[in-house]
């Protein structure tokens, strides 16, 4: 399986009741966005939302609870911290 559905499918396993939103984006930057939104916490209200590396630390957790293989632990928490470096270098 390619990279990039393999994340999808990760993805869907750790957070199952979230479709991912960017249905017109296709391959590996649906997922990027998905991970993005999540770490930019875009599905709570402003008032509300908590910092990238809050969510960050929040989605390790998580990934490192599921019962996904280690391998596959890694390969998502690699992502979020990709997409989470790439938050940071724009503010």
């Amino acid at each position: 399986m390619k990279e990039s559905g393999k994340l999808s499918e990760l993805y869907k396993q750790l957070w199952n009741n979230r479709s991912l939103l960017f249905s017109n984006v296709k391959g590996e930057n649906t997922v990027n966005e998905a991970i993005r939104s999540e770490l930019k916490d875009e599905l709570t209200h402003p008032r509300t939302r908590k910092k990238p590396a809050e969510k960050y630390a929040m989605a390790v957790k998580r990934i490192l609870d599921s019962p996904l293989e280690d391998s596959d632990q890694l390969l998502m928490i690699r992502k979020f911290t990709i997409i989470l470096e790439e938050i940071k270098k724009e503010s």
